[in-house]
């Protein structure tokens, strides 16, 4: 039975160390995976090393490397947990503008729901990510990415767009 179909959403806990890798061009924009399903999320634990919320949970994500977004999270869902995902299949549906903190370089993070994908999620970066999980929407982890948290509860209430961090 697909994971969805049993309301429990994959949730990933990664490392805390800053990843070696190509430059990013689109440093800004996150593109960041959610499953078919409002009520099911896969999320990963980060490991300790993780820049940014080491110890926390959050969705499958990653930086855009002179890429459509799209493109980025088909490719970040195969490094990352092994998955394959036509980006045709995926469909936008939140976007979380952020801030870190007063002066910080704005961040928009992209959530998208793939139609299809074909495998299981698994642990292919053990420096970042410790294990992949599947978590109901009304009983998700604790610490979750806040950004993250934002983002499922948008989707859940149908907005498409969400703001964090932002002074009033």
């Amino acid at each position: 039975m697909p994971p969805w179909q049993g309301r429990r959403t994959p949730l990933v806990r990664c490392p805390a160390r800053p990843r070696p890798g190509p430059c990013r061009t689109s440093s800004a924009s996150t593109s960041t995976w959610s499953t078919r399903a409002r009520s099911c999320w896969g999320c990963g634990t980060r490991t300790r090393r993780t820049r940014g919320g080491g110890g926390t949970w959050h969705v499958l994500a990653g930086h855009l490397e002179a890429e459509a977004a799209t493109a980025g999270l088909a490719r970040e869902a195969h490094e990352e947990a092994g998955l394959v995902i036509d980006p045709a299949d995926l469909e936008l549906v939140h976007t979380v503008h952020t801030v870190d903190r007063p002066g910080a370089r704005p961040r928009i993070q992209l959530f998208f729901r793939p139609r299809r994908w074909e495998g299981a999620p698994e642990v292919r970066e053990p420096d970042r990510c410790l294990r992949w999980e599947w978590f109901c929407v009304r009983d998700l982890p604790e610490p979750i990415v806040p950004y993250t948290r934002v983002a499922i509860e948008g989707i859940r209430a149908g907005r498409s767009y969400s703001e964090l961090e932002w002074p009033r």
